[in-house]
């Protein structure tokens, strides 16, 4: 594949990767301005020039997926026989600068339950870079033409009309945010039962009434689940001091204290 067809993919995939572009060239080079490479850690796609100068690339590449970075930054290549390398000379004589962008891998966040609350939050985060998963059990809630001003935003949507959507849960990939929103008190109850039992989650968000998570935390230590565990879910979800039961003010109370938790789990990063 070429290097656009490489972005995509790693980013379908969820998994970061460097985009490496030649940006100016002086004199004799092996490859032109424009040239453009893709690096992930164990792959690469398409070329800026190979030889010592690729290698370098590659390698500092790496180095910056390795260090989690996310600030562009910029190499010199000398192509002279005097040139000090570590890969191997390239005597075309000329002068190439390499721009290295890294490409994060983006958030995966899934929202239990797509009524009315679920639906104004997956409108907002929709306009996010994030893999969106929606999931619910009742299939007309996850309908093309109801989800339509959705599905055309920035994040790379996923729906899944299931009947168990816990299984859904268990096969988020690491690090993933859940917010749990369902039409159903026991379906939100299984679904908290199904992250506790993960230790990999981003974050578990529960919508509710403290009332709500007092009979939850009750039911769930019946489970099996200590109160050390118990503290991951946040209940109720969102960010505190937002007055308001709209479904709209409630999603954009939620969708900015999940930015907030990114914002966070980046920095630390």
């Amino acid at each position: 594949m070429d290097w656009l067809d490489a972005l995509q993919h790693l980013r379908a995939a969820g998994a970061p990767g460097v985009l490496a572009t030649v940006t100016e060239v002086r004199g004799h080079a092996p490859r032109e301005a424009g040239a453009k490479m893709v690096v992930a850690p164990t792959a690469t796609w398409d070329s800026v020039g190979g030889g010592n100068l690729e290698a370098t690339v590659v390698e500092r590449a790496r180095a910056l997926l390795a260090a989690d970075a996310d600030e562009p930054e910029t190499m010199v290549f000398s192509l002279s026989e005097h040139a000090t390398v570590q890969h191997g000379r390239q005597c075309c004589g000329g002068v190439v600068t390499v721009l290295l962008e890294p490409q994060r891998a983006r958030p995966a966040v899934a929202v239990f339950g797509v009524g009315h609350v679920g639906y104004e939050l997956a409108r907002v985060l929709s306009r996010l870079p994030l893999h969106l998963h929606l999931v619910d059990s009742r299939p007309e809630q996850l309908a093309p033409a109801r989800l339509a001003g959705v599905t055309d935003g920035t994040a790379q949507v996923h729906l899944h009309p299931v009947p168990a959507p816990e299984a859904v849960l268990a096969a988020l990939p690491a690090g993933a945010h859940v917010l749990i929103m369902s039409h159903d008190h026991a379906e939100d109850l299984i679904l908290c039962d199904t992250a506790l039992r993960r230790d990999d989650l981003g974050s578990v968000g529960l919508i509710g009434s403290g009332a709500k998570w007092a009979r939850f935390r009750v039911r769930l230590r019946e489970e099996g689940h200590d109160e050390a565990a118990l503290d991951r879910i946040t209940c109720p979800v969102g960010l505190p001091g937002i007055p308001g039961k709209a479904p709209a003010v409630i999603a954009v109370s939620v969708a900015a204290d999940l930015l907030r938790i990114l914002a966070a789990r980046s920095a630390d990063e």
